[in-house]
């Protein structure tokens, strides 16, 4: 086997001339719509400080309780995930609270809102009221109508919602146009977001 190759027309792919090429290439698609910018969720490992393929993520369904071992973490050591803990959120001017059921309450810096089913009679009366954040009292939260985040039989049927931080809750903010607020750092402590009232 063999090979015949034009050396006259040998190239770097990132000198001048292609770069260029590339940039008028990638412009085009933006003015024809084709293409566009936008803020997306990643999956970040703290440990390698990058963001990781989903293809790279072992997905794991917990059904309740499950102690498992972290990348990073000491090896001879178990954490427990998939632990259900609830709070309350107090609806603002009442006296009534609004308990949520979460397997991550470190996110709850950066809830925005909490979401029930919209057929639920519990929480009908509680629709577009407004909460307040215990942490963050400057935030406005409200309760919203999602009847795709929420399952009503699951935990308390009341959902927070932290955009930022959770595929399902990313998907669910950009239905109910709401804020997306980042709590963790690139080491995955909590920012200056997330603790400025610590």
């Amino acid at each position: 086997m063999g090979i015949s190759v034009d050396w006259d027309r040998f190239a770097f792919t990132l000198d001048e001339p292609r770069s260029i090429a590339v940039q008028e290439a990638f412009i085009r698609m933006y003015e024809k719509g084709r293409i566009y910018r936008d803020t997306r969720l990643v999956n970040w490992s703290s440990h390698l400080r990058t963001a990781v393929s989903d293809l790279e993520v072992d997905f794991l369904e917990l059904t309740g309780p499950t102690k498992l071992k972290v990348p990073g973490h000491d090896q001879n050591k178990e954490y427990t995930f998939g632990t259900l803990t609830e709070f309350a959120y107090k609806v603002k001017g009442t006296d009534k609270e609004l308990i949520v059921a979460t397997t991550r309450l470190e996110t709850m810096l950066g809830d925005v809102a909490v979401a029930v089913h919209p057929d639920d009679p519990r929480y009908k009366d509680l629709i577009g009221k407004e909460l307040e954040h215990p942490f963050c009292p400057q935030r406005k939260m409200f309760v919203i109508a999602d009847p795709v985040l929420v399952i009503m039989e699951f935990g308390t049927g009341a959902v927070k919602v932290t955009p930022a931080h959770d595929h399902n809750d990313y998907k669910c903010g950009k239905r109910n146009g709401l804020d997306f607020i980042t709590v963790f750092d690139e080491d995955g402590k909590i920012n200056h977001v997330g603790g400025s009232n610590f």
